[in-house]
């Protein structure tokens, strides 16, 4: 359990909104599998624990640890691939409300394991919701960075850039991280880093934290992303909105 600062401890104790009825998903693409220490998942962890403050069901899975195939289908078993796990971690993703990918930074970039995990996320995302939006409308996404020397912009805008584009939508300052100085050096939890005090980072997380938990309220409350303008069902059936109707066939 991630240990919150008093300001965090003073805003998870607020009692005006109620997020018990949703769920987040968070997914760790760090190179490191089950039991190695994660740095990001310290991170993550603090997030992780506001949201649980707030009563939301939490579920939290580290992707390396998993048999997740390459590829841009839905299920790569029926593509020549022997295993493949993400159509069950696509359940995972597809009944939360929340989306929080973690990623360390490696060359300048996001991981390996982050960019597969957002491929299979875009191998799902011709699919329609109940009301004929592709399948991520309606859910939000943020993500958490980690490492030494520089990139968690860099990381940041690819991840929150792929998470819009297959449906997500992104509240304000939805990315948080931390780095080390550049070279050699401690890492997020190591002793001495000052990560877990640093106060630009804690701020940061808390303010995704919260902007997730809020954005995800008033879409909840709201039913959704309108369904006008932005159905595939009905473009596929011949509706143009905006555009002359071509003969419908």
């Amino acid at each position: 359990m991630a240990r919150l600062t008093p300001l965090q401890e003073e805003l998870c104790s607020q009692d005006r909104w109620d997020f018990s009825d949703l769920k987040a998903l968070f997914i760790n693409t760090t190179l490191k599998k089950t039991p190695r220490v994660s740095n990001t998942q310290g991170l993550m962890d603090l997030s992780i624990e506001i949201m649980r403050r707030q009563g939301l069901a939490v579920e939290n899975i580290r992707a390396v640890d998993l048999d997740i195939a390459p590829g841009v289908w839905p299920d790569m078993t029926e593509h020549g691939v022997e295993a493949d796990v993400w159509p069950e971690v696509f359940e995972k993703v597809i009944s939360a409300d929340i989306l929080v990918l973690g990623t360390p930074i490696w060359l300048g970039e996001k991981s390996s394991v982050c960019t597969r995990v957002i491929e299979r996320l875009y191998a799902n995302s011709s699919q329609l919701n109940e009301q004929g939006q592709y399948a991520y409308y309606g859910k939000v996404g943020g993500c958490i960075v980690t490492g030494n020397e520089d990139g968690i912009k860099h990381c940041s805008m690819g991840i929150l850039y792929s998470l819009q584009h297959v449906g997500y939508t992104i509240p304000p300052q939805a990315d948080a991280g931390w780095i080390g100085e550049a070279g050699p050096g401690p890492s997020y939890l190591d002793e001495g880093s000052g990560g877990p005090e640093n106060d630009f980072t804690n701020r940061n997380t808390t303010f995704m934290t919260w902007n997730l938990l809020h954005l995800a309220r008033m879409i909840k409350d709201a039913g959704g992303i309108p369904a006008h303008g932005n159905q595939r069902s009905k473009w596929d059936e011949g509706f143009r909105f905006d555009f002359a109707n071509p003969e419908h066939r």
